[in-house]
């Protein structure tokens, strides 16, 4: 059983974790976000669902990782990357490239 200092402690944390991984985007339970120390590495965006994950380079859209989706989910993720790059890009572009 975790006292309450450690519950707050665990709140704390998580809520840095999300300052420094925004969540760019939500759709299907998929959670699309990116690191905030990445801008040395092309435009790019890791997704995850659960214990599952993947990065996609923006433009050109492809695959660089993936580790628990099955191949139809791969699909899925990639057509929604592409559906979705120009925001993507730009998002890349306001947090990373703003950022240096």
């Amino acid at each position: 059983m975790l006292t309450q200092y450690q519950k707050n402690t665990i709140k704390i944390l998580v809520n840095v974790l999300y300052l420094v991984m925004p969540t760019i985007l939500r759709i299907k339970g998929y959670r699309f976000f990116f690191f905030s120390r990445e801008g040395n590495e092309p435009a790019h965006l890791h997704i995850e669902q659960a214990e599952r994950y993947a990065k996609f380079w923006i433009a050109p859209v492809q695959l660089a990782v993936s580790d628990g989706f099955r191949n139809s989910e791969i699909a899925e993720l990639r057509k929604l990357v592409e559906e979705n790059s120009n925001y993507l890009e730009e998002k890349w572009n306001e947090y990373i490239i703003g950022k240096s």
